[in-house]
């Protein structure tokens, strides 16, 4: 038995809105190649702080707790995972661990850029509200 699915206008627009700010092409493939650099380079510096490969293992998903956010909805989803595999977080938790002179918070700001650089690999990028398949490396 088939159903038919209608959408509404704006289910529409949004959907038409989230592929066409997508990348494509030789774009899409460059920044799934920056990703794969940027979990190389969380790799390189984990080892090279003598992290724990048993704890890596461990936590390398726990940005993926973010996804507990599609619970509440597309746009409080999308914001929470957006929120967890941006550049952002490990970003400042470097600088801090930098500027305090606190390697410590080195290794886990490495496991978190390593985590976000495998998703983008992967072609797992940033969501937009319309749906946990459309980011702006494509619709999944």
């Amino acid at each position: 038995m088939s159903q038919t699915i209608t959408l509404s206008a704006a289910a529409e627009a949004s959907i038409a809105v989230s592929t066409a700010s997508a990348v494509s092409g030789s774009h899409r493939l460059h920044l799934r190649l920056e990703g794969a650099l940027m979990l190389v380079f969380g790799v390189v510096v984990w080892r090279q702080l003598g992290g724990s490969w048993g704890w890596f293992a461990a936590c390398f998903l726990v940005p993926d707790i973010t996804l507990a956010g599609y619970l509440a909805g597309p746009r409080v989803g999308a914001w929470l995972y957006n929120l967890g595999h941006s550049l952002i977080g490990p970003a400042m938790i470097a600088a801090l661990g930098a500027s305090a002179n606190q390697p410590n918070l080195l290794l886990p700001a490495a496991l978190w850029l390593a985590h976000i650089g495998f998703d983008r690999m992967a072609g797992y990028g940033l969501k937009a509200v319309s749906g946990f398949r459309d980011t702006h490396l494509g619709r999944l």
